[in-house]
């Protein structure tokens, strides 16, 4: 078997890869694995580099380079032997391999040694380049596309949870609907044909239950929430109120009732939306425990069912931007000044810097420009005397307007202020009243309450320091 091996393999191989083909790709895969070994080793004892790129190039490009080498290196033999068999220069018998030739046994061993290795970076590379690509670092960081995303995404509660986590899933076909996916906005990012903004919702996007409930329990009773909400007024001392509302929540307690928000809308509710963002909703239906059903129409639609896309109402239709929130520039605003990254005591600060957030600019570089310019020079013309006594809170302020600015507004990517609506509420976009209008009626002539009292009791409404929060010894 040994003699049959090394006159009908090794003894062919040997002489047919004597070509500049599969030299060349031996020299490729060599050098790329040596690379990724020496980047690896670097990572492992040393201080992993966060820069995107270096991860498209060490974990994609060279282990594809690598592998191209090692495809080059029979590609050559075969061309070899093509050309010499239409030659007719195949020698009858090919050059003798002496095994007692110490140099030619060490040439075997290193060949040897070398595609053990091969087979392991290989190996480790494939583990590590799918390791990567399902990072939230290539996802937000390598795609400029996604920066919008990104961005929101790292600021979230959701920031610890990786992008693959909702919008892959486990096993084999999802990671290869996700690949092709992948390999789709590849091209349209190539070829700058993707679309500006990112549109939302993720229509293919993965059910509630697979995404949201592998953390949280909606059925689970979470009984009631207090929520603390600051303002500031556009006068000059940017007077701050508060308003307090106790929000019940609610979901399955211990008799079974279905209770507070979540618990009403555990049941079996499909809904109907006629356009994209899933903002306008005409139409929607309750199923009871008994199986009876309820539906809910807008007035104008006379009784008909219209038509557009008809979903299933599970977490995502309330939460729809859990993991990527763009604030309003009031909300962003009045969280900035009320967290003190904004100072309250520089006058007119909430009027002027609601002005700059406001104004158009073409890119974010001039946004970064113009902002803490703007404030600056608003202070030098109308107020020296505070930039005079407070330069430090100046310059901080317009710090603080930049990152409220370049956290929620991307105008390479068409993202301004409310382009993407959030459905949980109803203070800035429609939210709950989408269906809680007063319009939806049943035929029987019920109609979908907006008791207020239903999901939340207001303690306290745009009040200066208002009382209920001193009981409760939070102000």
């Amino acid at each position: 078997m040994l003699q049959h091996f090394r006159e009908h393999w090794v003894r062919p191989a040997l002489f047919f890869g004597n070509n500049p083909l599969s030299l060349a790709g031996g020299a490729i895969t060599s050098a790329a694995g040596v690379t990724m070994i020496g980047y690896w080793l670097v990572e492992l004892f040393g201080r992993p580099n966060d820069n995107p790129y270096l991860g498209i190039i060490f974990f994609l490009i060279l282990p594809a380079l690598f592998v191209l080498g090692l495809v080059l290196i029979p590609i050559g033999l075969f061309a070899r032997r093509k050309k010499l068999q239409l030659a007719g220069q195949i020698p009858a018998e090919f050059p003798k391999i002496d095994l007692n030739d110490r140099m030619f046994r060490h040439g075997i061993d290193i060949v040897l040694v070398a595609t053990i290795v091969n087979l392991l970076v290989v190996s480790m590379a494939s583990y590590r380049g799918a390791a990567y690509m399902d990072s939230p670092q290539f996802c937000g960081s390598s795609c400029h596309v996604m920066h919008p995303e990104y961005t929101a995404y790292k600021v979230s509660a959701h920031s610890h949870v990786a992008c693959v986590e909702c919008h892959i899933g486990a096993g084999a076909e999802s990671y290869f609907k996700a690949k092709v996916n992948g390999t789709k906005q590849l091209v349209e990012v190539a070829f700058n044909r993707y679309p500006k903004p990112i549109p939302s919702p993720v229509m293919n996007l993965r059910p509630a239950r697979e995404i949201c409930e592998g953390c949280h329990t909606p059925a689970k009773f979470v009984g009631e929430k207090l929520l603390v909400k600051s303002s500031f007024a556009d006068d000059e001392k940017n007077t701050e109120t508060q308003s307090v509302v106790v929000l019940h929540l609610g979901g399955i307690d211990s008799l079974s009732h279905l209770t507070g928000i979540h618990g009403v809308h555990l049941g079996h509710v499909e809904y109907i939306t006629t356009d994209p963002t899933r903002t306008t909703i005409p139409w929607a239906e309750r199923t009871y425990p008994d199986g009876s059903k309820t539906a809910f129409a807008s007035s104008n639609l006379k009784g008909a069912v219209p038509q557009g896309e008809r979903r299933v109402m599970d977490c995502i239709d309330c939460h729809n931007r859990a993991a990527h929130t763009m604030q309003t520039a009031e909300d962003a605003l009045n969280r900035a000044m009320a967290e003190g990254a904004i100072s309250p005591e520089l006058p007119w600060v909430h009027k002027k810097g609601l002005e700059l957030l406001k104004a158009n600019y073409a890119t974010e570089a001039e946004a970064r420009e113009k902002i803490p310019a703007g404030l600056t020079q608003f202070y030098r013309s109308e107020h020296p005397d505070v930039l005079a006594a407070h330069p430090d809170l100046v310059k901080t302020a317009g710090e603080g307007l930049v990152t409220v600015f370049t956290t929620n507004s991307f105008p390479e990517m068409k993202v301004t202020w409310g382009t993407h609506p959030n459905h949980i509420g109803h203070m800035n976009y429609p939210g709950c009243f989408r269906c809680h209008d007063g319009d939806h009626v049943a035929k029987e002539g019920k109609t979908l309450t907006q008791d207020c009292s239903v999901c939340h009791n207001l303690l306290a409404v745009d009040e200066a320091k208002p009382k209920v929060l001193s009981d409760l010894g939070i102000q």
